[in-house]
C-alpha cells in the first residue's frame, strides 16, 4: 500500500529542478518517511526550496558558517532532537495545530546531481534519498553520533525499500 503524501510547498528557483518532478516527487518522499514513524502524512506540512549551488552556499555560510554548497539543509520548525544519543527524537503530535509545520528544506542542483553521478545512482533516487534524509532532520534525527547515525541511517533504509530504492550507504555520499 502507497502512503499518503505530506502536504508539500516548494519554491524552485533554479529551472533545472523541472526534470526531477519535485511536486509529485517530494510529497511522496516525505509521506512515506512521516508513515514509517506512524504519523500520518496529512497533518502535516514541509515547505522546500529547490536552488543552485550559490544559493545553497550562501544559506550554508549564513546558517552554518560553512560558506560551501552542500547537498541538503533543514531547518526544523521545532528542537525534537533527544536528550540520549541513539534515543527516538520527540515527534510531532499529529492533532495540535501547532505542530503542524514540520519545517524547512533545501536542496541544491548542481551538488545533488554531481553526488548522484559519482555514486552511479540515477538522479531521482539520489533526490528522494536527500528529501528523506532532510525529513528525518525536521523530525529531529542526526547523525552527529554513532548510536544516532545508526538509528538514523537504518530508517531511511526502511523508508526507501518501501519506494522502491535500494540502500543508499552501500555507496556513501551524503556528509
Amino acid at each position: 500500500m502507497t502512503p499518503p503524501d505530506a502536504t508539500t510547498e516548494i519554491a524552485v528557483e533554479d529551472p533545472r529542478w523541472a526534470s526531477m518532478n519535485l511536486p509529485s516527487l517530494a510529497p511522496r518522499a516525505i509521506g512515506a518517511t512521516l508513515s514509517a514513524l506512524n504519523l500520518p502524512p496529512e497533518a502535516f506540512e514541509v515547505s522546500m526550496l529547490a536552488c543552485d549551488d550559490a544559493r545553497i552556499a550562501n544559506l550554508n555560510a549564513e546558517f552554518r558558517d560553512k560558506p560551501v554548497p552542500t547537498n541538503v539543509l533543514s531547518w526544523p520548525a521545532e528542537d525534537r532532537a533527544p536528550d540520549v544519543p541513539g534515543a527516538l527524537p520527540r515527534l510531532p503530535e499529529p492533532d495540535n495545530p501547532m505542530e503542524r509545520e514540520l519545517g524547512d528544506l533545501a536542496l541544491a542542483y548542481e551538488t545533488c546531481m554531481a553526488e548522484a553521478q559519482t555514486a552511479g545512482i540515477s538522479a531521482q533516487n539520489h533526490v528522494t534519498h536527500l528529501i528523506v534524509h532532510g525529513t528525518l532532520h525536521l523530525l529531529g534525527f542526526d547523525h552527529i553520533t554513532d548510536a544516532d547515525a545508526t538509528r538514523m541511517e537504518a530508517l531511511e533504509r526502511v523508508i526507501l525499500a518501501t519506494l522502491g530504492i535500494a540502500d543508499p550507504y552501500s555507496v556513501s555520499v551524503l556528509d
